[in-house]
């Protein structure tokens, strides 16, 4: 028996570091979409290279876009794409999973 090969495509996205919880991020944003720095600022132990780079691929696979607004100083804003909420409406019975089977360590 093989793998589905939806799923291991799939899973070459997720497995990558940060990339679900980018994903799960902006989905949780107001109209799906956020500034680097609010990014940078939320995802805590992301350095802003890696959160560069993870953004940058995410956009590749047409997860989301990278905005850039024409305001004094310009701005730039990260938006899931359609592609991307589907992939976060995905991600939401494995939350409830996590939250139901997952013990998280006192912080």
């Amino acid at each position: 028996m093989e793998v589905c090969p939806y799923l291991e495509e799939t899973f070459k996205i997720l497995g990558r570091s940060w990339n679900g919880l980018i994903i799960n991020y902006l989905s949780r944003c107001p109209e799906h979409q956020a500034h680097f720095t609010e990014m940078k600022r939320d995802l805590k132990t992301i350095t802003p290279r890696s959160l560069s780079l993870k953004l940058t691929e995410l956009s590749d696979w047409g997860l989301l876009t990278k905005d850039i607004v024409s305001t004094d100083p310009v701005t730039i804003v990260y938006k899931l794409t359609d592609k991307g909420i589907s992939l976060a409406q995905a991600l939401e019975p494995i939350e409830e999973w996590a939250q139901a089977h997952i013990q998280l360590e006192e912080q």
